[in-house]
């Protein structure tokens, strides 16, 4: 079978991807980094501009190929549906009922092809009383909880930028759905449908929130426990420079560290779980951490294992030697990207390549279709 070219644990697999916006690119273009065949169906034209320019519909096609095709003809229609017959995969992130509206929602798809994984990527879901509704990722993990517990004491709830909603809870957990629903496959024979939802994958990824609120141990108000900035010891704080470091010094060796490399004296300090004295604690934390630039704590921090880390811009976080040794960003033209990940020992997958753009239906048929 003629393929891209390319290695990777998901070589051969063949996966179409109605373009969208978010999380459904990118959980598709983590398939095309493993190795897939992902071939991006896209609106003849594309989609409007941001505020800035950027072509939104374009961001996150690393490693694809793109085919225009307009699901409102019927021609164009009947070539995307030779595409599903043969192919592994569908992946689509519109609004449900808009697939079906097209053509080409699973019951069409899965009929002709049986073996079809036909994964749908929504924030409400395929189904409940908000399902048809608009929405961002604030708004799905404002209705899980997740958005109420992040934020300082005291002030609103902040949006985790749409890490939570868009990347965690939506791209993540539709790959798993693809990956479990190729698994079964493996013994039935059949695929089925994905049913993927942001709202549903922010309330799993605050499943330790969960069983921490029901035992009491997330008892106090958004900002004032453990991990939301409430204790001294996992916090940020402003450096002489007016930059940061990042403090998660939870357990009691990694506290002595914090104190010792802070060059304060731990007998005039609270203990480190006494909440009462927590006030004091960051007061003393708050006033070392001025004294001296975000550079120099990170390298005397070097040396201690403390849990301290600085806190990086998106440009400074590339050149940090960590990542460097990791090669965790690269760029594809001028664009930053993410290194491929995770990391295989045998298939290790692809580095980033731009889209390319198949010239003719029959191109890809014509590949997709030997046996």
């Amino acid at each position: 079978m003629t393929m891209t070219g390319r290695g990777g644990a998901l070589h051969g697999l063949r996966v179409v991807e109605f373009a969208a916006l978010g999380p459904a690119p990118h959980a598709a273009m983590m398939l095309a980094d493993h190795g897939a065949d992902v071939v991006r169906v896209v609106r003849p034209g594309g989609q409007p501009l941001s505020e800035r320019g950027v072509r939104l519909d374009a961001l996150m096609t690393r490693n694809k190929r793109s085919l225009a095709l307009d699901l409102k003809s019927d021609e164009d229609r009947t070539a995307a549906l030779r595409l599903v017959e043969a192919g592994d995969v569908l992946l689509e992130g519109l609004r449900p009922g808009a697939a079906e509206s097209l053509g080409i929602g699973p019951e069409v798809c899965c009929d002709r092809n049986p073996r079809l994984v036909y994964a749908r990527m929504t924030g409400w879901g395929q189904h409940g009383p908000l399902a048809r509704r608009a929405g961002h990722d604030i708004n799905y993990i404002g209705l899980t909880g997740a958005l109420a517990a992040i934020g300082p004491a005291g002030r609103r709830p902040v949006p985790p930028l749409n890490l939570v909603g868009d990347f965690g809870g939506g791209s993540m957990l539709v790959l798993v759905g693809i990956l479990l629903a190729l698994w079964e496959r493996e013994r039935s024979g059949r695929g089925q449908v994905v049913d993927a939802a942001m709202v549903d994958g922010a309330a799993l990824l605050s499943q330790m929130l969960l069983e921490m609120t029901s035992l009491g141990a997330w008892p106090d108000p958004r900002g004032e426990n453990l991990l939301d900035g409430g204790a001294p010891f996992y916090d940020t704080y402003e450096c002489a420079d007016g930059r940061h470091v990042a403090v998660g010094a939870l357990e009691p060796r990694f506290f002595d560290a914090l104190v010792s490399g802070l060059g304060l004296d731990a007998s005039q300090l609270p203990a480190q779980y006494d909440r009462s004295g927590w006030a004091n604690l960051r007061t003393a934390f708050a006033d070392a951490f001025l004294t001296r630039d975000r550079d120099t704590w990170a390298a005397r921090f070097d040396r201690l294992d403390a849990c301290v880390s600085p806190v990086l811009s998106v440009e400074e976080a590339a050149d940090h030697p960590h990542s460097r040794a990791r090669g965790m960003f690269t760029t594809l033209g001028s664009v930053r990207q993410a290194a491929t990940a995770p990391r295989l020992s045998r298939t290790p997958g692809a580095p980033p390549k731009a889209e390319r753009r198949i010239d003719t239906t029959e191109q890809l048929l014509a590949e997709w279709t030997e046996r």
